[in-house]
This record gives structure tokens, C-alpha cells and sequence, in this order.
């Protein structure tokens, strides 16, 4: 089952994040990722397998900032991967997703034909890259334009490059 935490305030993002998505770890994952607000914009990490790994890319390229979102995914769309391991992301937005959106290979579609690539098997990256399609620079009426699209059972987190804060 799949897990998603998020952080905004005073203390490192990266190690909040982390101990929240351990407390994750007894649902079961194949992969984990984060997304933070750096001082270059939204920065990502992720891997497959165990949260150990995320962590251990980290130390390697730390995301130093106080706001972000996380993912520990048991995959449902696509093999387990770095590639489908969330947040999947666009220059406007990284989301992290629980749930299942039922119409993704329609949406999918839809998006290829407006000339959006995906690199992942998921649903997830679907849904992110809608919302991109629709972004105007107001995030919350993007979020009821796509919610009136997507269908299914599902839960987001996501970060704006434009709404740092």
C-alpha cells in the first residue's frame, strides 16, 4: 500500500520526510522518493527497494530545504523501478499519489496526442502531467479542473515550482 507525507516548516525537509515514510515501512513498498523546495527550485530523489536506499542516495545528493513532499509506493501501474518510483514531475509541479486513477490510459492518450512523453508506466505520471496541461498559475482551481477529469480513488500531494511557500 502506498504512502505519502508531507512537510513544510523550520526543520531539514529531507530528514522529516524520511522519518515519517519509515513509519510507513510496516505497509509494505518497492520504492521511495522525495521532492523538496532547494534553492535551485523542486529537487528530486527516489529508488527501488527499501527506504535504506533512498537514504543513502541522499547522502550522496542531499536536498537541503524546509518543504517537501514523499512516497513509498507498492506498485500497482508498471514494475517496480526508479523510473515509476514517485513523485513523478514536470517543470511546473512534482506529485506524489495514493489511490488509482481508473481512466489513466484514456488521459494518457489524450496527453500524447498534445505532444506530452512519459518516461514511467504509472498512473501517477498521468495524472502530473494533466495538471500540468492544465496549469494557470492557480493551483487549487488546476487541482478542481483535473479532479473533474480523473476517475478513481485517490489522494495527492503536490508541490508548485511557482508556490515555493
Amino acid at each position: 500500500m502506498c504512502g505519502i507525507v508531507g512537510y513544510a516548516g523550520s526543520r531539514d525537509a529531507s530528514d522529516v520526510l524520511l522519518n515519517a515514510l519509515s513509519g510507513l515501512e510496516y505497509r509494505g513498498y518497492d520504492s521511495s522518493g522525495i521532492s523538496i523546495f532547494t534553492q535551485n527550485g523542486i529537487d528530486t530523489v527516489k529508488s527501488k527497494g527499501r527506504l535504506q536506499e533512498l537514504a543513502s542516495r541522499l547522502k550522496s545528493h542531499p536536498l537541503p530545504g524546509r518543504c517537501g513532499i514523499g512516497h513509498t509506493r507498492w506498485a500497482t501501474h508498471g514494475e517496480p523501478n526508479d523510473l515509476n518510483a514517485h513523485p513523478h514531475f514536470t517543470k511546473k509541479l512534482s506529485l506524489v499519489h495514493n489511490g488509482i486513477i481508473e481512466n489513466y490510459q484514456t488521459l494518457k492518450n489524450q496527453l500524447l496526442s498534445q505532444g506530452y512523453q512519459f518516461e514511467s508506466q504509472t498512473d501517477t505520471e498521468v495524472a502530473a502531467k494533466l495538471i500540468d496541461s492544465l496549469y494557470s498559475g492557480d493551483p487549487i482551481d488546476t487541482i478542481r479542473q483535473a479532479q473533474a477529469l480523473l476517475e478513481g480513488s485517490y489522494a495527492f500531494a503536490i508541490l508548485f515550482a511557482d508556490h515555493p511557500d
